[in-house]
């Protein structure tokens, strides 16, 4: 295998209760050349408190107030220094300690651009239980138009696609992931399904609890293929809906 750096990237803000097991889920991988930030957005909390305790094994360390959570994603992005940029939210886990190898193995073995898997969905308070799985299953360009979308906590990209065809759109506040994603798959970028859970995500984030935040992303969602030069797909938001639905049936 060729060893080639990939660059892991967490962003947060006031997450003492998650953060240490993010962090463990990164250095606890068994792939050696790895690029670890952690970009902070001025926690209060005692989140820089757990940070300080991996000085020396987290490449590197920003804390200071910004615009959002895609702002410090963009942040991220511009400090990262590896081949391969994948971005893993101060709440979530890696699913093993095998996932960058296997995210680097299919970089190394196919002539890609980026590559995805799937997603565990896990009880805030109970961890163990899982309540939903995100099976994203093989990417057709039809598929889009159901609502269908690669999970982005599972997504890892070359550097150079951000470079080419631009990072996190900060007019977005709810749906700049899919934004992005979208018009990286219209502009053609050549992708790998990893058949396999690759993140443990913490069911039950502000988004999802808050109606006027959901609306809100409904609207991104819309507007994001207006953006890219895209009509809209008739009963886009209700497919997505039924899209999302289907992720409960199958534990």
């Amino acid at each position: 295998m060729i060893m080639a750096k990939i660059s892991i990237i967490t962003v947060c803000f006031n997450s003492k209760a998650t953060i240490e097991n993010t962090i463990d889920s990164v250095l606890c991988q068994d792939y050696n050349s790895l690029e670890y930030i952690i970009i902070d957005g001025g926690s209060t909390d005692g989140t820089l408190d757990i940070i300080k305790k991996y000085e020396g094994k987290v490449s590197c360390v920003i804390s200071e107030p910004d615009q959002g959570i895609y702002d410090a994603m963009n942040k991220g992005i511009k400090l990262a220094t590896g081949a391969v940029i994948g971005i893993l939210n101060s709440d979530d886990c890696f699913s093993d300690n095998h996932v960058v190898s296997i995210v680097a193995n299919r970089f190394d073995s196919e002539d890609i651009d980026a590559c995805y898997g799937d997603i565990t969905y896990v009880d805030r308070e109970v961890p163990s239980r899982r309540v939903r799985f995100w099976q994203a299953g093989g990417y057709q360009q039809d598929r889009l138009r159901d609502g269908w979308i690669m999970p982005h906590p599972a997504f890892f990209v070359r550097q150079e696609i951000y470079e080419r065809y631009g990072v996190f759109n900060l007019n977005f506040k709810v749906a700049a992931d899919y934004e992005l994603m979208l018009r990286f798959l219209l502009k053609g970028i050549k992708m790998s399904y990893v058949n396999q859970s690759l993140i443990n995500m913490k069911e039950g984030g502000h988004s999802s609890r808050n109606l006027g935040r959901r609306i809100e992303g409904w609207q991104e969602l819309r507007r994001s293929w207006k953006m890219n030069g895209q009509r809209v797909p008739l009963f886009f938001i209700l497919r997505r809906i039924f899209f999302k639905i289907g992720q409960y049936l199958f534990l």
